[in-house]
């Protein structure tokens, strides 16, 4: 098969078109195809140098199928292009084609650069029938009958992926509120390693915290249900808990601090393109410099926690994406930090899933919507301390700041993207910051 450029497909056209793709807002200037491997005949995984008129650029991953002509079996959104009578396809839409990375892991194989292997003692389900899934927005995942899920980073990077490596650390240790990591495969780029995807056990049964807790706020605001959701945040404290414990334990903790300067240039950003986050700049910013300095442990933790990064199975929680802020270099990912982080970054989730049914509707009643996050804000608490011996309420200033360098990040993307959410973390930092909210 020819090498291809990116003159043989219409790269800059398909991909923004893609939910994973991270440059809507920028101008794209240029694809270049970085690397081409063959995985078979007609199978191929592109990685893509993606320019920007600013300067930027990022690197993509996108395995190609190429077929004679239409392939009938596959939705029109995985079409990328046609070139000399041949069409190429996104390859993770083709069971036998996602099949095949499956089998490039289980057998321990190297096409090129590319390096494949399964875990040690791990027996990959090769012959299960493949389903691709349809809700993450930064990757890719092809789940493999009820047995196992592969992940295919889509914008990739060098450095070690804590997914990866957070995810083989715990379960090492045992730790059951986790997915088993199964295999992985990766390159290199200028000399470094760069992760490619993961396999990790597939929690079959399992439904997202983020819906139930939707679900049960939703209830809340009828006379159908009460829709506590108490009990379960107790059982997530726990889980959470557990998990850090376990990150200390295998990996260290130190002596750290808040880091106040990066949180004042976000908030700094963040007022520059949110001005109804301005009357709160000043008493944030003393919020912030009140905990400077002030000795904190940090430990490695999973550094973008949410409802949304939890499943619950019929036995217990499970912590899921432990990659951290997808936009973040690897390495700052990687960098240790409080526990107080995720706490926080939980605490927030849960507002959010008490408002979100209000959106949009007319007779908005936050009150109610803040009672039912502060029951389950603190049974959350509750069951984190059940595990860790300590209240993460009584880190009482430090805790604000993490919450508020969260909501602070929360109105910069609401202004950006859901303009109607914005009001969310806006009546959070008024209650955080002891002002009046915003009418």
């Amino acid at each position: 098969m020819e090498a291809m450029t990116p003159t043989d497909l219409p790269f800059a056209e398909w991909l923004p078109r893609q939910r994973w793709y991270a440059g809507r807002n920028q101008r794209l200037t240029e694809v270049s195809a970085a690397a081409v491997t063959a995985l078979r005949e007609d199978l191929e995984l592109v990685l893509l140098d993606v320019h920007y008129a600013d300067g930027d650029a990022e690197r993509y991953q996108v395995p190609v199928l190429w077929a004679d002509g239409e392939h009938a079996d596959l939705p029109g959104a995985s079409t990328i292009g046609t070139v000399r009578g041949r069409t190429a396809y996104d390859a993770l839409y083709d069971s036998a084609a996602a099949r095949h990375l499956l089998e490039l892991c289980a057998a321990g194989a190297t096409r090129g650069a590319v390096a494949f292997g399964a875990e040690p003692g791990v027996e990959l389900p090769v012959g299960a029938a493949p389903r691709l899934t349809g809700v993450e927005q930064s990757n890719t995942s092809v789940v493999f009958g009820d047995q196992a899920i592969l992940k295919v980073f889509r914008r990739v990077n060098t450095g070690i992926n804590p997914d990866i490596e957070l995810n083989r650390v715990l379960g090492n240790a045992g730790n059951r509120h986790v997915a088993r990591l199964l295999a992985s495969f990766e390159t290199t780029w200028d000399g470094q390693p760069c992760p490619l995807g993961m396999v990790t056990a597939f929690a079959a049964g399992a439904a997202e915290g983020w819906a139930l807790a939707t679900a049960a706020a939703t209830r809340r605001y009828t006379d159908a249900e009460d829709g506590d959701f108490t009990e379960t945040s107790f059982r997530l404290g726990q889980a959470v808990s557990s998990v850090h414990a376990a990150l200390a334990a295998e990996l260290g903790t130190a002596s750290g601090v808040f880091a106040v300067d990066s949180a004042l240039a976000r908030l700094d950003s963040a007022c520059a393109a949110v001005p109804e986050l301005l009357p709160y700049q000043s008493t944030i910013a003393d919020i912030f410099k009140s905990v400077a300095g002030q000795s904190i442990v940090v430990q490695r933790v999973h550094g973008d926690l949410h409802l949304g990064q939890v499943l619950r199975t019929p036995s217990s929680w499970l912590v899921i994406d432990f990659e951290g802020e997808p936009g973040a270099p690897l390495e700052e990912r990687r960098r240790p930090d409080s526990p107080l982080r995720d706490v926080a970054g939980m605490l927030r989730s849960y507002e959010y899933a008490a408002s979100q049914p209000l959106v949009g509707r007319d007779d908005q009643d936050f009150a109610a919507a803040l009672d039912w996050s502060g029951q389950g804000r603190g049974a959350f608490c509750d069951g984190y301390a059940d595990v860790a011996g300590f209240d993460p309420r009584q880190a009482g200033p430090v805790l604000a700041a993490y919450e508020l360098d969260k909501a602070v990040y929360e109105t910069a993307y609401e202004a950006r993207y859901r303009t109607d959410w914005l009001p969310i973390p806006l009546r959070s930092i008024a209650t955080l910051t002891g002002t009046a909210p915003p009418d």
